[in-house]
C-alpha cells in the first residue's frame, strides 16, 4: 500500500513538472520511463508512455534513450517492425554504446537474414566508438560465421575488454586463433574459457586436438579425460583421447618403453572400443581401433623374470604366449578394419591397413590350419584393392611392394611408385632392399645411396650401407656409426641385432646405447637365438656376467627346441660362451661342466681348453689344469699366429699362478725362441720378469719387446715397466718411486703426448710424499686430456689412475694450488695449478657422466671441503658437502672390509665431522669421528680420527676427555707430519701432559728422520714451535725458532715475515738495536721471495726504514703496500699511512707525481675514518689536521 501511494505520488509529481513546463523534453522522458516501468503487462500504460516518448524526441532528437524504449514499443507492442528498426537505429546512431539498442536491432536483422545489414550496423557502431563493446561481440561472431578468421580476432579481442567473464567470447577467440595456425594463443584462450565454466567440453576437445598436433600428447589426454567427465558419451572426445593415448604409447615405444606403451595401448583399445559401442556406424572409429590394435601387435614386448629359473619348456611357452598375444591383438586389427570397409568401401587406405594386419597375422600365425592360406593371400588382394580404387597414390605401390611376395611384382610396384614421384627415398630404399636380396650389391648399394640422399632420416638406406660395408669397403667404425643412426631413427630389432654384431667387431660393446638397443631386440625379437646371444656378449663387454650367462642359456634353449636341424658349431659357440660367462662369474663348477660336456661331444678346441683350465684351477684342481694346459701345448704348434700367442699366453700366465715364479720362469726358458714373436707374449714375459730379482727373463723380454708394432703397445710397455722399477727397486714395504719416475722422464721425452704415462708420473709424484711432488703432480696431466670425461678417454682407462684422479688429488694436497682467490688469503707459496678453477666443475661433469663413479664423487667432497676452508666454511659449501657425504657413504663399496674402500670412508666420515664441528655440532663431530676411530684401519690413519676427538672435546672444554684422546693419538702414532704439527698446537694450548713429556717431539723427530723434505719440515716444525711461544709471550725463544726455521728454508716468505715481524716487535720493546736491521733484512727477503707481492710485509719494511731514518725507503715502501692489496680489501691503517705519505709529498713541491697525490691528505684520512670510526687515533689526527 506504502509503494501504491509513492507510485501515485510520483505520477503527480512528474504530470505537475509537465503542465508547468510542456517543451521541457526531459520531463515527458521521465514520465514515460515511469508509465514503461510500471505499465509492465498494461497495453494503454505503454501507449501513454510511447506518446511522451515519442514527444520527448521530437524536442530532443539527441536523445537515444528515448528512441530505444520507442524502439521497444514498436517491436514488442505493437509489432511494427520497420519502426523499430529506424527508431533502434537511431537510438545506436546516437549511443554507439547502447548494448541494448544494438542487440535488439541486431537480433531483428538476423531473424529476417539481413546479414549485411547487421555487419554495417556493428561496423558502424565501433567505428564511432571504442567502448561500444556490443558491437565489437556481435561483428566478431559474423566474422566467425563468414571465416574471416583475423578480422574475427581483432573484433573479439575489442570485444573481451567489455566482457572479461565472457567464456563464450573467449571461446569463440580461440576457435579464430585456431584457424588462423596460433596454436598457442588458441590455447590460452581456451583455458581462459574453461577457467570461467569448468564445463566447457568444446573448449577442452579443441585443446586436446591442438595439443596432438603440437605433439604434446600427454597434454592432450588430459584435457581429453577432463571433457569426458563433463560428458562421459562424448563422441570427439573419446575419439580424441583415443587417438592421444595411441600417440602417447608410440613415443614411449620410441624411447624404448615398450611395457609402458603396451598398458598405455591397452587403455586406448579400451576406448576406442567403448566408442565403436556408441556408434558403431562411423567408420574412423573402426579404423581407429585397428590402428591401436595392429600398433599393440606391432609392440607388445616379450619379459622375463631373470629370478627364475631357467626351462626350456618354461621359456618355450613364454615365447608361444608372447606370439599369441600378439597374433590376438593382429586378428583384432584386421577384423576392425574389415568393419570400417564395410561403412566406407571407398577409402583405398584402409584397403592398405587390412593388407598390413592381415601379413602381421600370416607372419605370428604358425598353427597348420586350412585357413592359413586365406591370411596369406588376403594382403596383396588387399593392395589391390586399394590401387584399384586410386592408382596414382605411390603409397599404396610400396605398400604392395613390401607385401607381396612375388620379386617380380616387388620391383614391378617400386618402379611404378617411382614413376609418379622419382623422389621417392621409401621406394628407393626397398628398391636397394629388393636389389640386395637378390644378390645385386651395385644396384642395392646405388639405389640406398639415393634413398640417403633424398630422405637422411630413412633408417633403411642407413642399415642398408652398414650391412654392404664389405662391398663399399668403409671401416668398421663407419658401418657401426651408419647401423647405430638406423637404429635411433626406426628400433627394430633386425637393425639392434646389426648394430650388437658390429659393435662386438669395432670395439663398442660396452657402449650404453648398444646394451640398451640389444635388451630392445631382446623384448621385440625373443624368438631370435641371435638376440639372445649378443645380449650375453654385451652383457659380458660390461661385465655383468650373470646376466650373460642367463642370456646364453636361453639362446641355447631355442637353438635347441628349434624344428630345423642345427649346427654342431652354433651349441659348442654358444656352449663356450656359457662356459666363459661362468668362469668370469666365479662360477668355475658350472665352467667345467660345459666344458666336459663338450669334451663328451668332441667339440673342446682350443679356446674352450683355456676356459676349462681355467675353470679347474679356479676349483683347486691343479693338477687337472696342469694337464689340460700340457694337452693345449701340444697343439701350440698347429696353431696359426695370433691363435699360438694367445694360447702361449695363456699358458705362461696359467703357470705362473699354479706353479710360481721359479717354476713359470724355467718353463718360459725352455719355450722355442719364436713364441715369443709377438706382443701379447711379450707384456707377460715383462710382467714375470719385473717380478724376479735375479732377472732371468731379462734377454727374452728384451727380444721379444723388438715385435711390439704400434705406438699405443710401445707406452704400454713403458707403462708396465715403471711399475716394475717400482716392485724391483724398492725395499721392504716401499716401492722405488724414483726409479719408476726416472724411467717415466725418459719414456716422455719419446712419447709426450702419451696421456698413460702422463697420468702415471702424476700418480707417482703424487704417492712420493715430496714438498713440490704435489704441485710437479699437477703438471704431468694433459690439460687437452683433462677436458675430456674419464669415460670417453678410452687410452687412460688402462692406467691406474685418470688425470681427473690426479688433478683431483693434487688440489686437495697441497693447499696452495687450490687457493687462487685473495679475497680469502694470500698465498705465499709458489705453485700454481693450471686446473683449479674448473677442477670442482669438471669433476662434477665426470660424476654426471658415470653417477656410479665413487671416486669421483669421494674427490669432489674432498675439493669442497677444501674450498670451503679457503673460504672460512661459507653456508652454501658446507651444506653442499654436508649432503654429499650421506649419499656417499650409502655406496655398497663401503661396507667391503678392503683397506683402500675403509680409509675413503675414514676420509668422508672425518669431512663429515670437520663440517659438524666448524658449524657448532659439536656432537655430530663426536659422532662421525668416533664411526671413523672403529674402522680396520692401521694405526696411522686411526691416529686422525681421534686427532678430530680431540679438537671436539676442547671446543667443548672437556679437557679430561681430551686428555684421553691426546695419549690414544700418542699410542697409535703417525708418519705424517702434519698430525704431529696439528698435536703439538693441541698439546701447548691446553698445557695436555703425559707420562713421558718428551714423547711427542721424540715421535715428531723420528718422523721426520723417516720422511722427505727434511729441512723443509723442520723449519715447519720451528715455525710451529715459534707460534707457540709467541701466543705465551716468549719473543726471544720466537725469534730463534723462527730464525732456525729461516736458514733451514731460505725460500719460504712467509717464514721472512715471521722472523721480521717477531723482530720489529722486540725492537719496539727496546731489547737491541740489531732487531731493528735484522727485521729490515728479512722482511726485504720476504718481499723479494714472494711470488706475488704480500700485504703487511711492505708496511712493516716501511715502518723500520722510517725507524732507521730512510725516508725514502719508507715512501717507496709504503706506496709497494698500496698495490699489494687487491682494491675491495685495503684496510683503513693503509690510507691512514697514504694520509701521511700525502702530507709529506704535499709539503715537498719538487715530489714527482704518485699515487698519494690522486687525493688531498684530508681525504685519505676521511677514507680510513670510513673505514674504521671506532679508531680514536684516527679522529685525534682528523682534530689537529682541522685545527
Amino acid at each position: 500500500m506504502e509503494k501504491t501511494n509513492e507510485g501515485e505520488a510520483n505520477l503527480v509529481r512528474l504530470r505537475a513538472s509537465i503542465d508547468a513546463n510542456p517543451d521541457d523534453p526531459s520531463h515527458h522522458f521521465n514520465l514515460g520511463l515511469f508509465l514503461w516501468e510500471r505499465g509492465v503487462e498494461k497495453k494503454e500504460v505503454k501507449e501513454e508512455a510511447m506518446e511522451h516518448f515519442l514527444i520527448s524526441a521530437k524536442l530532443n532528437p539527441h536523445n537515444g534513450a528515448a528512441f530505444r524504449f520507442l524502439g521497444h514499443y514498436y517491436s514488442r507492442v505493437s509489432v511494427d517492425t520497420q519502426r523499430a528498426l529506424k527508431c533502434y537505429q537511431r537510438a545506436v546512431t546516437l549511443i554507439p554504446d547502447d548494448s541494448e539498442s544494438g542487440e535488439a536491432i541486431c537480433d531483428m536483422l538476423d531473424e529476417e537474414g539481413k546479414e549485411t545489414l547487421e555487419v554495417a550496423v556493428c561496423q558502424e557502431a565501433s567505428e564511432k566508438s571504442p567502448r561500444a563493446f556490443w558491437a565489437f561481440r556481435r561483428l566478431g561472431y559474423l566474422q566467425l560465421h563468414q571465416k574471416k578468421w583475423s578480422e574475427a580476432v581483432q573484433s573479439f579481442q575489442h570485444a573481451i575488454r567489455g566482457y572479461v567473464t565472457c567464456a563464450d567470447l573467449w571461446e569463440a577467440l580461440g576457435l579464430a586463433y585456431q584457424r588462423l595456425g596460433m596454436f598457442t594463443a588458441a590455447i590460452k584462450s581456451y583455458g581462459r574459457t574453461v577457467e570461467l565454466e569448468a564445463s566447457r567440453t568444446f573448449a577442452l576437445v579443441e585443446s586436446g586436438n591442438i595439443l596432438l598436433m603440437l605433439g604434446s600428447f600427454k597434454k592432450g589426454v588430459e584435457q581429453f579425460r577432463l571433457a569426458l567427465e563433463v560428458s562421459p558419451q562424448n563422441m570427439s572426445a573419446l575419439y580424441g583421447l583415443a587417438s592421444g593415448l595411441l600417440s602417447l604409447s608410440k613415443e614411449y615405444i620410441n624411447l624404448g618403453a615398450f611395457s609402458y606403451g603396451a598398458s598405455v595401448l591397452e587403455e586406448a583399445s579400451e576406448v576406442a572400443r567403448t566408442s565403436t559401442c556408441l556408434a558403431g556406424n562411423i567408420a574412423c572409429l573402426w579404423k581407429l581401433h585397428g590402428d591401436v590394435q595392429l600398433t599393440y601387435a606391432k609392440c607388445f614386448p616379450w619379459t622375463w623374470d631373470e629370478g627364475l629359473e631357467i626351462s626350456e619348456q618354461a621359456f618355450k611357452n613364454s615365447i608361444l604366449s608372447w606370439k599369441r598375444s600378439r597374433c590376438s591383438a593382429a586378428i583384432s586389427a584386421a577384423h576392425s578394419y574389415q568393419r570400417a570397409l564395410h561403412l566406407a568401401p571407398w577409402q583405398p587406405n584402409i584397403y592398405t591397413d587390412l593388407a598390413i594386419a592381415s601379413d602381421l597375422v600370416c607372419s605370428l600365425n604358425e598353427s597348420p590350419k586350412n585357413g592359413q592360406s586365406a591370411w596369406q593371400l588376403l594382403p596383396e588382394k588387399m593392395c589391390l584393392g586399394g590401387l584399384l580404387l586410386d592408382g596414382e597414390d605411390y603409397e599404396y605401390w610400396v605398400a604392395l611392394a613390401c607385401l607381396s611376395h612375388h620379386t617380380a611384382l616387388k620391383q614391378h610396384a617400386l618402379i611404378r611408385a617411382l614413376q609418379l614421384d622419382a623422389s621417392l627415398a621409401v621406394a628407393w630404399a626397398f628398391l636397394g632392399k629388393l636389389y640386395k636380396e637378390e644378390g645385386e650389391k651395385q644396384l642395392a648399394m646405388q639405389a640406398f645411396d639415393r634413398a640417403r640422399s633424398i630422405d637422411p632420416m630413412l633408417a633403411l638406406p642407413w642399415a642398408g650401407m652398414s650391412a654392404d660395408s664389405h662391398a663399399r669397403d668403409i671401416a668398421l667404425d663407419e658401418a657401426y656409426e651408419s647401423c647405430l643412426r638406423a637404429v635411433q631413427i626406426l628400433p627394430l630389432a633386425e637393425f639392434q641385432i646389426g648394430l650388437g654384431k658390429l659393435a662386438l667387431f669395432s670395439g663398442h660393446s660396452s657402449s650404453s646405447q648398444v646394451f640398451g638397443a640389444i635388451k630392445q631386440a631382446v623384448q621385440r625379437g625373443p624368438h631370435y637365438p641371435e638376440s639372445h646371444n649378443l645380449h650375453g656378449l654385451i652383457c659380458e663387454a660390461r661385465s655383468d656376467y650373470q646376466s650373460a650367462a642367463s642370456a646364453y642359456r636361453l639362446a641355447r634353449c631355442l637353438v635347441t627346441s628349434s624344428s630345423g636341424s642345427v649346427a654342431k658349431s652354433h651349441l659348442r659357440d654358444l656352449s663356450f660362451n656359457l662356459a666363459r660367462s661362468y668362469c668370469k662369474a666365479g662360477n668355475a663348477l658350472e665352467a667345467v661342466k660345459e666344458c666336459e660336456d663338450l669334451k663328451k661331444e668332441g667339440l673342446l678346441d682350443t679356446h674352450c681348453l683355456q676356459i676349462y683350465a681355467l675353470s679347474l684351477c679356479q676349483l683347486g684342481k691343479k693338477e687337472l689344469a696342469l694337464s689340460v694346459t700340457r694337452t693345449l701345448a701340444s697343439t701350440i704348434s698347429s696353431m696359426e699366429g695370433s691363435l699360438r700367442a694367445t694360447s702361449t699366453t695363456f699358458i705362461c700366465r696359467l703357470l705362473y699362478y699354479i706353479s710360481g715364479a721359479e717354476l713359470a720362469i724355467t718353463s718360459i726358458l725352455k719355450m722355442p725362441k719364436e713364441l715369443f714373436q709377438s706382443s701379447k707374449i711379450s707384456f707377460v714375459v715383462s710382467a714375470i720378469d719385473a717380478l724376479d730379482q735375479k732377472n732371468h727373463l731379462d734377454s727374452i723380454a728384451s727380444f721379444s719387446r723388438n715385435f711390439l708394432s704400434s705406438q699405443k703397445e710401445i707406452t704400454q710397455m713403458h707403462f708396465l715397466r715403471a711399475l716394475g722399477k717400482l716392485i724391483k727397486y724398492g725395499s721392504g714395504h716401499s716401492l722405488g718411486l724414483r726409479s719408476g719416475v726416472e724411467h717415466l722422464k725418459k719414456a716422455l721425452h719419446m712419447f709426450p703426448n702419451s696421456n698413460l704415462l702422463r697420468n702415471l708420473l702424476g700418480y707417482l709424484f703424487l704417492s712420493s710424499g715430496g714438498w713440490t711432488d704435489a704441485h710437479t703432480a699437477s703438471r704431468c696431466c694433459n690439460s687437452k686430456e683433462y677436458d675430456i670425461p674419464p669415460c670417453s678417454n678410452e687410452e687412460e682407462n688402462g692406467g691406474l689412475k685418470s688425470a681427473s684422479e690426479v688433478i683431483g688429488a693434487t688440489s686437495v694436497a697441497c693447499y696452495a694450488i687450490g687457493n687462487k682467490n685473495p679475497i680469502f688469503s694470500f698465498p705465499t707459496c709458489g705453485y700454481h695449478s693450471l686446473y683449479e678453477p674448473v677442477t670442482i666443475r669438471h669433476l662434477q661433469k665426470w660424476l654426471h657422466a658415470e653417477p656410479w663413479n665413487t671416486n669421483a664423487r669421494y674427490l669432489i667432497i674432498l675439493n669442497l671441503l677444501q674450498k670451503a676452508r679457503e673460504e672460512k666454511f661459507p653456508r652454501h659449501l658446507s651444506v653442499t658437502a654436508e649432503r654429499l657425504i650421506p649419499s656417499a657413504l650409502s655406496d655398497r663399496f663401503y661396507s667391503d672390509r678392503d683397506v683402500s674402500w675403509q680409509y675413503q670412508k675414514s676420509q668422508l666420515l672425518l669431512c663429515g665431522a670437520e663440517l659438524s664441528l666448524q658449524c657448532g655440532d659439536h656432537i655430530g663431530c663426536i659422532n662421525q669421528a668416533k664411526n671413523a676411530s672403529l674402522l680396520s684401519l692401521p694405526n696411522g690413519y686411526l691416529f686422525y680420527a681421534h686427532l678430530m676427538l680431540c679438537r671436539a672435546y676442547a671446543a667443548e672444554n672437556n679437557l679430561r676427555k681430551l686428555q684421553e684422546e691426546y695419549v690414544r693419538c700418542l699410542d697409535l702414532r703417525s708418519d705424517c707430519h702434519v698430525g704431529w704439527m696439528c698435536l703439538k698446537f693441541i698439546e701447548s694450548r691446553y698445557q695436555l701432559r703425559c707420562d713421558s713429556n718428551s714423547l711427542l717431539e721424540l715421535s715428531i723427530e723420528e718422523c721426520f728422520k723417516e720422511g722427505s723434505s727434511w729441512n723443509m719440515w723442520m723449519a715447519v716444525f720451528n715455525l710451529v714451535q715459534g707460534l707457540i711461544s709467541l701466543w705465551d709471550e716468549d719473543f726471544l725463544d720466537a725469534e730463534e725458532f723462527f730464525s732456525q726455521a729461516c736458514s733451514l728454508a731460505g725460500s719460504e716468505s712467509c717464514l721472512f715475515l715471521c722472523h721480521g715481524a717477531i723482530c720489529m716487535e722486540l725492537a719496539r720493546q727496546r731489547l737491541g738495536p740489531q732487531f731493528l736491521q735484522l727485521a729490515v733484512r728479512n722482511l726485504t727477503r720476504a718481499q723479494k721471495a714472494s711470488l706475488n707481492s704480500l700485504p703487511i710485509v711492505s708496511a712493516l719494511l716501511a715502518q723500520a726504514e722510517g725507524s732507521l731514518g730512510s725516508k725514502t725507503k719508507w715512501e717507496k715502501n709504503l706506496r709497494f703496500e698500496w698495490f699489494s692489496w687487491p682494491p675491495e680489501m685495503r684496510p683503513a691503517e693503509l690510507f691512514f699511512q697514504m694520509h701521511l705519505l700525502a702530507n709529506q709529498s704535499t709539503a715537498q713541491s719538487d715530489s714527482p707525481s704518485s699515487i698519494e697525490l690522486d687525493q688531498s691528505p684530508q681525504r685519505w684520512l676521511s677514507r680510513a675514518i670510513h673505514l674504521n670510526p671506532s679508531c680514536l687515533r684516527y679522529w685525534k689526527v682528523l682534530h689537529k689536521f682541522m685545527s
